[in-house]
C-alpha cells in the first residue's frame, strides 16, 4: 500500500463518519492517526458530547471484530477477561471468553468502575493478550482500544491510574460544538425519539483487517529525519526538566509520538515527518502523562497550558 491509498482510505472513513456525525474534524484526525500508528485513544468530556457515537460510528465503519464494555461500579476483572467454567460432561475446563477478545473494543466510561477492574486492560492493551490461569490468550494484532470517561470532577468516577493512562497514545479532550455545529445537530435529531444509530444510519464497513496492517507497515517507513528526531527528544526531556511538572514523560512517550507522527504525515498525503506533525500531536500524546506540581497547582495551571509552553520554548527545526 502506498501513502496515497492511505489518504484515500483516510477520506472514506471520514465521509462514513460523517453520515452520523456534525464536525468533530479534529477528534476523527486523532483517532485515524491511533488507527494507523496502532495505538489507544481516551475520548474525554461532559456527557452529550457525541464520545460514545462517535466510537461506535468509527468502530462501524472498520470491518474487524467489534467488542464493547459498559464500564459500572460493580464489574469484576473476569466480566471483562472472561473465565474458565468447568464442564461436567467433559470433565474439562473450557474458557468463556469476556469482551475483550475482540479487535476493537470500545470501552465506554472507563472511569465509572474501581481501578481493579480497571487493570484488567493492562496486559491487553500493551502486549496484545491476556493471561488466564497461567494460560496466554492472544488477541490478534490490530487489537485496539477506544476509550470514553466523564470529567474526573464529575460524581461515580475513579480516577484512572497513571500506568493504566500510559497505555493510550492520546488522551482527547472532547468540547462543545461551534454555534453553527450545534443548530445542524439539534436540526438534524431534534425531532428523533433516539440518538442516532450507526446502523440505520448507512454507515458501511470500508477498511479490512488487511489494509489495515498494510497501511501499519507502510506508515512504518515515513522519514522521520534526524533533526525532527531530536526535535522529539527535546520535548520529552523537557517535560522532566520543568518546574511546573512533577512527573515528565518517559522515553516510551517519545517513541509513540515519534509513530504517530508518521501516521500523522500519511493522512497529509507525505512520505516524511514535518515539524508541525509533532506540535499537532504532543499535546494529546502528552497531557496524560505528566503531572502538574504542586505550587503550579496553587498557582491555577493546567497541563495544556504547561505543555503548550514547552512547545514555545522548545527551538522548532529548519
Amino acid at each position: 500500500m502506498q501513502i496515497p491509498d492511505i489518504r484515500l482510505l483516510a477520506d472514506k472513513l471520514r465521509a462514513e463518519m460523517a453520515k452520523v456525525i456534525i464536525g468533530q474534524d479534529d477528534t476523527l484526525n486523532l483517532m485515524l492517526t491511533a488507527l494507523f500508528s496502532g495505538g489507544h485513544i481516551l475520548l474525554e468530556g461532559p456527557p452529550g458530547t457525541a464520545k460514545t457515537l462517535l466510537a461506535r460510528t468509527f468502530c462501524r465503519s472498520l470491518s474487524l471484530r467489534f467488542g464493547r464494555i459498559q464500564f459500572t461500579p460493580d464489574m469484576l476483572p473476569g466480566d471483562v477477561l472472561g473465565s474458565n467454567l468447568f464442564n461436567f460432561q467433559t470433565s474439562a475446563f473450557t474458557l468463556s471468553k469476556g469482551p475483550i477478545f475482540c479487535d476493537l473494543l470500545l470501552a465506554d466510561e472507563i472511569n465509572r468502575t474501581p481501578p481493579k477492574t480497571q487493570a484488567a486492560l493492562l496486559e491487553a492493551m500493551q502486549e496484545r493478550h491476556v493471561t488466564l490461569d497461567g494460560k496466554r490468550h492472544d488477541l490478534g494484532a490490530h487489537f485496539t482500544v477506544i476509550a470514553t470517561q466523564n470529567p474526573i470532577e464529575q460524581q461515580g468516577t475513579y480516577p484512572l491510574p497513571e500506568a493504566q493512562l500510559d497505555r493510550f497514545l492520546f488522551k482527547h479532550i472532547l468540547g462543545y460544538p461551534s454555534l453553527e455545529e450545534e443548530r445542524r445537530i439539534i436540526e438534524s435529531s431534534g425531532n428523533a425519539a433516539a440518538s442516532p444509530d450507526p446502523e440505520t444510519s448507512g454507515v458501511a464497513a470500508v477498511l479490512t483487517a488487511e489494509a489495515l496492517s498494510e497501511a501499519i507497515a507502510t506508515v512504518g517507513q515515513v522519514r522521520l529525519s534526524p533533526a525532527n528526531l531530536d526535535y522529539i527528544v527535546a520535548l520529552i526531556r523537557a517535560t522532566r526538566e520543568s518546574g511546573q511538572l512533577s512527573v515528565g514523560a518517559s522515553p516510551r512517550a517519545g517513541a509513540l509520538l515519534a509513530r504517530a507522527a508518521r501516521a500523522y504525515a500519511t493522512l497529509d498525503g507525505r512520505d516524511y515527518v514535518l515539524p508541525d506533525d509533532i506540535k499537532a500531536l504532543y499535546k494529546p500524546c502528552m497531557r496524560h502523562r505528566v503531572l502538574l506540581s504542586p505550587s503550579a497547582e496553587i498557582e491555577g495551571q493546567n497541563v495544556d497550558a504547561v505543555l503548550q509552553g514547552l512547545l514555545e520554548k522548545i527551538e522548532i527545526p529548519r
